[in-house]
């Protein structure tokens, strides 16, 4: 199953006795800062969680998977996330 943004606006809600509607929009304000951050080129240091970096992509040849054509590909900024140690200690079950 994805976790999708209703659930969880749904868990935050259940797990503070919040109305959803509270829970919605606090979601929503710290998506946008989030968001906004990294418009920014910021990184986001969650503490227990990960860090968010922007890198910069260079530009590349690369190919059209359709019609196999070479073509060049623009520079671009992509969106890392390197997960922390507590974190992957969690999902590996440490």
């Amino acid at each position: 199953m994805t976790l999708t943004k209703a659930h969880i606006v749904e868990a935050l809600a259940e797990q503070n006795d919040y109305p959803k509607k509270q829970s919605f929009d606090t979601i929503e304000t710290l998506l946008e800062i989030i968001k906004r951050t990294l418009v920014s080129s910021e990184p986001i240091m969650i503490s227990g969680f990960g860090k968010f970096c922007v890198k910069e992509k260079k530009q590349r040849r690369g190919r059209n998977p359709a019609t196999g054509e070479d073509m060049m590909l623009e520079p671009r900024k992509v969106v890392t996330f390197r997960c922390s140690r507590q974190l992957r200690d969690k999902v590996n079950g440490y």
